[in-house]
């Protein structure tokens, strides 16, 4: 792995209350991407998430609001290219907060690039049902182009994805794969998550 910090099972989820069932299950790589919510909320369910991850041993990634997540002292933030635009990507920086952009196309790519960032996200790889994307569908030779372009630059391969699908990402060219709706929409969402942290660990 390029990064030690990119665990090989990232897990997406909206709120903080996810944690507690799904930290214990093994994973230690966490996006909080949380919408539609006020910032004093927010701010404490940033906070609540940055607390639980240290407990146990997981990376939290702040998706979009890279201020609060300076000011809340979290290290990692993730932007899609709208958010990029506006951000302020040298403050980022100056802060020591490692920096993970959404890539859809050749050009988004070029843009993401440009930023130097910590990895790159590429998605969808299958078809979502997570949000409206004007994308088709990546596909794995996608993830093989990408690989070859960003070189060292940890790929995350985000859309679609289940167990079954995750071995050719891997394959691909993938150092990481992001799941959502695979385990929060999941009957059991604590024994999905354990299934996919064993099934992406590396052998010791």
């Amino acid at each position: 792995m390029a990064d030690k910090l990119l665990d090989p099972f990232y897990l997406i989820v909206d709120r903080a209350s996810w944690l507690p069932r799904l930290l214990p299950q093994g994973v230690k790589l966490v996006q909080l991407r949380a919408k539609d919510i006020n910032e004093a909320a927010l701010r404490h369910e940033i906070a609540e998430a940055r607390e639980l991850c240290a407990r146990y041993g997981a990376q939290l990634i702040i998706n979009d609001y890279w201020k609060l997540a300076i000011e809340l002292g979290c290290d990692y933030v993730h932007l899609g290219q709208e958010d990029l635009a506006e951000a302020d990507v040298p403050a980022i920086r100056s802060a020591g907060v490692k920096l993970g952009l959404s890539t859809h196309d050749e050009a988004e790519l070029e843009t993401a690039l440009l930023a130097r960032p910590d990895y790159v996200a590429l998605g969808p790889i299958y078809p979502t049902i997570l949000k409206a994307m004007k994308w088709a569908p990546q596909g794995l030779a996608r993830i093989r182009a990408w690989k070859e372009r960003v070189g060292e630059v940890p790929l995350v391969a985000i859309g679609g994805l289940t167990i079954e699908r995750a071995a050719g990402c891997f394959e691909a060219g993938a150092d990481s794969v992001a799941v959502v709706t695979d385990v929060l929409l999941n009957a059991d969402p604590e024994a999905r998550a354990r299934e996919w942290v064993l099934a992406t660990r590396e052998p010791a």
